[in-house]
């Protein structure tokens, strides 16, 4: 057997990628605004021609004349998304994405994920990992990055639609990087998951003395420092996305939008900053779906594709978080601009963060160790 050839990677089940970090939210936030000065300076590489795809999706039609193929209902995704990343990470990997809004009768998360990392020299596997709380972490830190260049440094208030997975992580990163944070408002659609993520806020944040459990989006909005908007729900029809009203945003508020939104005329106006996570994102996007785009992709930053297409904003005015973190654009320049960030999710956070837990991993000697081969049959 020849060293040289032997290759062993390690599998890392959702328990050990606990074990190994993946829940530490203040950690991951530093890790993906270290990533994003990576994602500005270009030191990566995304899927598709301008290398900032999401990933590839399998999609299936309205009708089949297979009776076994499955339909194309709510949240049904089966998604590649593959990227590489540079500086102190060094390594390339690949999320595989399966989802349907239907897991949930079944006593399953909707989206089910796994990760591959691989060596960027050989293309080896390093690690074969659970990927749902690494998905989940770092979406939710992409606001926390925001909130600390875009957020008002006394931000006390968070206000959240939608307290599952996502806003929990969402939360979390709001409090890692606004401290003061003392109240949270929050709307759900079921009393269960209101009532977990009460309980969960409590033991996790004991600094939160207030949590309001309001009845509108209005009420969500009005009054916060921070928002976001973590709901799920279909696509297609922009008047269904929840909405942000003008006259209820507060000066010098920060909103974080991971999931679909709409936005009314007047927080469309030059004056609210709109930043994007990933211009390249966005403009990848938009030339991969049908137009309008919003109707299929129901992000933020999406309708803003549309309305440069539309000519009611120009290119010019969206900023890039990249440039904002990388020190190259102004970050919050008074307290009562409002700024507001579209998160589409990118898989070179995923490479990101399983990269630093992966080596925590291998640290501490955490996961199962695997073999691929010693010597390959074909080379």
């Amino acid at each position: 057997m020849s060293q040289k050839t032997k290759i062993d990677f390690i599998y890392l089940s959702e328990p050990d990628m606990i074990e190994a970090g993946v829940t530490d939210m203040p950690s991951c936030v530093d890790t993906m605004e270290e990533m994003f000065a990576l994602l500005y300076h270009g030191d990566y590489r995304m899927a598709g021609p301008n290398s900032d795809s999401h990933g590839a999706m399998i999609t299936f039609p309205d009708e089949s004349p297979f009776p076994n193929m499955p339909k194309p209902t709510a949240d049904r995704r089966l998604m590649a998304m593959p990227a590489y990343l540079g500086g102190n990470f060094q390594t390339s990997g690949v999320k595989w994405y399966g989802s349907n809004i239907a897991n949930r009768d079944k006593g399953l998360p909707r989206s089910i994920l796994t990760f591959i990392l691989n060596d960027i020299d050989t293309g080896a596997p390093l690690a074969f990992m659970s990927a749902n709380l690494l998905s989940a972490y770092r979406t939710g830190a992409i606001p926390g990055v925001g909130a600390r260049h875009l957020a008002r440094k006394d931000a006390k208030v968070i206000g959240l639609l939608g307290p599952g997975v996502m806003g929990k992580t969402t939360v979390a990163a709001f409090i890692a990087a606004c401290p003061d944070v003392d109240t949270v408002k929050v709307k759900g659609r079921g009393q269960a998951s209101l009532d977990n993520f009460v309980v969960w806020l409590k033991e996790s944040y004991p600094q939160v003395t207030t949590i309001d459990v309001v009845d509108s989006v209005e009420d969500v909005v009005r009054g916060s420092d921070l928002v976001t908007y973590c709901n799920s729900g279909e696509v297609g029809n922009p008047d269904t996305y929840p909405v942000v009203k003008r006259e209820w945003v507060k000066p010098g508020a920060f909103l974080a939008m991971p999931a679909s939104c709409r936005l009314d005329d007047g927080m469309e106006q030059g004056d609210v900053r709109k930043v994007l996570d990933n211009t390249g994102l966005y403009e990848a996007w938009f030339e991969e779906v049908p137009k309008p785009a919003h109707h299929v992709i129901p992000l933020v930053g999406v309708r803003c594709m549309d309305m440069v297409a539309e000519g009611k904003l120009s290119k010019a005015s969206l900023e890039d978080l990249g440039k904002i973190v990388a020190g190259e654009a102004p970050a919050r320049q008074n307290d009562e601009e409002i700024i507001i960030l579209s998160v589409g999710g990118m898989p070179v956070e995923d490479v990101a963060w399983a990269t630093v837990v992966y080596r925590n991993a291998i640290e501490k000697g955490i996961g199962v160790p695997l073999n691929l081969w010693n010597v390959p049959v074909l080379r």
